[in-house]
């Protein structure tokens, strides 16, 4: 299987529960070996103490650490980002990750510069990768993707705008 390494927003992301019994999270764990450093499950934990959505979603994640690799990186103080996208970036090059799962989209730009040989994914791009091969239909994938949109506050993003119209128009 392919490498992801993902980071704390798109496992959150991942983790939103949907009303419709749809799980992205367990097809991304099915689909790829999952790789995280220690910075993003201590951040999980951190979310996870809220009572709130992202904080039911961090929790959920959290329980299926089992099925990701955690390692230990060593952190680049001069990089300008939190230490848990700073380190999701550094093992994704340390390891040479397929792909970099990341729902940071203010920092885009930044994080797809800093990684060497990782294809930077988001959510919904995910979503359409699913779509495209048949683990979720378009229809699903709407409905995972408006319900994520809403948890995540996403609905006037116009990264998320722009996956969602492809998705229209599949």
């Amino acid at each position: 299987m392919a490498g992801l390494v993902a980071d704390t927003s798109a496992l959150v992301s991942l983790g939103i529960v949907s009303d419709f019994d749809l799980d992205p999270l367990s097809l991304c764990l099915e689909g790829y070996d999952v790789f995280v450093p220690d910075e993003v499950i201590e951040e999980l934990q951190e979310i996870a103490s809220y009572d709130d959505q992202h904080g039911e979603a961090a929790t959920a994640v959290l329980g299926r650490t089992a099925e990701l690799t955690v390692q230990s990186v060593n952190l680049d103080a001069e990089f300008p980002l939190d230490d848990g996208e700073n380190a999701a970036v550094t093992l994704a090059n340390e390891i040479g990750a397929t792909l970099f799962l990341c729902d940071e989209f203010n920092r885009l730009g930044l994080i797809h510069a800093s990684l060497a040989n990782t294809r930077l994914v988001t959510t919904p791009t995910l979503l359409s990768v699913f779509v495209r091969t048949g683990r979720l239909t378009v229809d699903e994938a709407r409905i995972l993707l408006d319900g994520i949109s809403t948890a995540r506050s996403w609905d006037a993003n116009s990264y998320v705008q722009r996956a969602r119209s492809l998705l229209d128009n599949s």
